[in-house]
């Protein structure tokens, strides 16, 4: 069997010490039990430098029509004036016009749109009238008046290709015509179907779940003692919510795989009962 044996039961407090009195998926129905996370990939370091420069591109187009124009406007006007519309210029071309664009199409700018990015905070949400004013603002210093410098370093050395820009603002930039592949459902270990069956379980809080899946998903390529440190750390956390405790030899990873199994099992039902529920009283 997969994974460390369980040498011990945890002590009776810890198995369900948080889980619900009935059997069920417990007090958070809304979170599925089969925790897919949609994990948003970032925008690569040539697709970052390709937007960028369509952005400073059309900047800088505007900035210099903008220019021609004030001065056929300004031409009879004094200096005064026209250093004032002349001030104004770079704060509407390169500043207002990434701002109002990402702010008003979701997260994307110009080139954004050609490229295929978009612009997410770093909870994977969508992007409000806050960050798009810091990634602009900061931008004007590293894109423009470092010729980009900063922010090409920036993306080279950071996790998810962050300019300067992104490190302020809490947010990144995804690949927005990435297709995310559907993870395949944990399965149930044969010799832990009538204990689970019969569990109480209750929510896993926090993203432990999310954490849980990821592993199960992950372990098969992780060297064998990170892989069992990490099966014990989780089934530890994971104990308080589940109850009673697994049968004993059951490995730590069969049972993580017979909790998010069961817990899809069960929020599977959830749903359908739910469903079969609304057509009765819509009839």
């Amino acid at each position: 069997m997969a994974g460390a044996p369980i040498p011990i039961e945890p002590p009776p407090t810890v198995w369900g010490a948080g889980a619900s009195a009935t059997v069920g998926v417990g007090r958070d129905d809304l979170v599925s039990g089969e925790a897919v996370a949609l994990a948003l990939p970032p925008g690569g370091l040539g697709y970052r430098i390709l937007s960028g420069m369509i952005d400073v591109a059309l900047g800088v187009a505007l900035w210099l029509f903008l220019w021609w124009l004030s001065y056929k406007v300004t031409g009879d006007l004094n200096d005064a004036w026209r250093g004032t519309f002349n001030t104004l210029l770079p704060i509407i071309s390169v500043i207002a016009l990434p701002t109002i664009t990402e702010t008003l199409i979701g997260g994307k700018t110009v080139g954004h749109l050609v490229i295929g990015l978009r612009t997410v905070r770093d909870d994977a949400g969508p992007t409000g009238f806050r960050h798009s004013l810091t990634r602009a603002l900061v931008g004007f210093i590293e894109m423009y008046a470092c010729l980009g410098l900063p922010a090409l370093i920036s993306a080279a050395i950071s996790r998810k290709n962050k300019r300067l820009g992104d490190l302020l603002a809490g947010t990144y930039v995804i690949r927005d015509r990435h297709r995310i592949e559907e993870q395949h459902p944990i399965e149930m270990p044969a010799g832990l179907v009538s204990w689970a069956v019969a569990a109480d379980m209750a929510a896993l809080p926090g993203g432990l779940a999310v954490i849980i899946r990821q592993f199960l998903n992950d372990r098969h390529g992780m060297n064998p003692e990170p892989r069992s440190a990490a099966a014990r750390r989780l089934i530890f956390d994971a104990a308080p919510f589940v109850a009673p405790a697994p049968p004993p030899g059951a490995s730590f990873e069969d049972v993580l795989s017979a909790i998010m199994s069961e817990r899809r099992r069960r929020d599977t039902e959830r749903l359908e009962r739910e469903a079969r529920l609304r057509e009765r009283v819509l009839r």
